[in-house]
């Protein structure tokens, strides 16, 4: 039985990360910072892991490193940054998003507004604004985008930071 020689095993590897992280990146909801820059460094070294496997046959532990670095850059990489791209702040925040949208078209308004957010956020249990504590005694985030949206009113961190650009197109980041 003949074997599929190292480059167009190499190329077939660099191709499956390609998949890997454009099924990835579209998998993150559009609204969220999808962290392009780690994304692209992840597939970078994913490739030159590709590359090492094509030219590796000189020593024995070539191989293994270009394997291992695959599996690494090319598959964990990618899944984790997509499982961990909403924790429940980010969920909630994307729900608040939702919501302000939702009653902001059910008003014909034409950009959705600090205060169809608030409502929205406070319809869910949450909050707008930054905590007030004796070290912060100043709301951020609550009169102007971008709004600190927490999902809770009790509690300072975790909040996620959302903005509305173009009347209705949400950004929502970590902040």
């Amino acid at each position: 039985m003949k074997s599929v020689s190292p480059p167009l095993r190499a190329a077939a590897a660099g191709l499956v990360c390609v998949v890997i992280a454009i099924a990835a990146a579209l998998a993150v909801d559009s609204r969220l910072d999808r962290n392009w820059a780690l994304r692209g460094l992840t597939l970078l070294l994913a490739l030159c892991c590709a590359a090492v496997l094509a030219t590796g046959k000189d020593r024995k532990a070539r191989p293994l490193i270009g394997f291992v670095g695959l599996l690494m850059f090319g598959l964990v990489f990618p899944i984790t940054t997509t499982t961990w791209a909403t924790p429940p702040e980010i969920d909630f925040a994307l729900s608040v998003a939702d919501d302000a949208e939702a009653a902001a078209n059910r008003q014909a308004g034409s950009a959705v507004t600090v205060e169809d957010v608030r409502a929205a956020a406070e319809a869910r249990g949450g909050a707008v604004g930054s905590l007030k504590t004796e070290n912060s005694p100043e709301i951020r985030g609550a009169d102007a985008y971008p709004l600190i949206v927490r999902s809770a009113k009790d509690q300072g961190r975790p909040w996620a930071c959302l903005t509305f650009q173009h009347g209705f197109t949400a950004k929502i980041r970590a902040c």
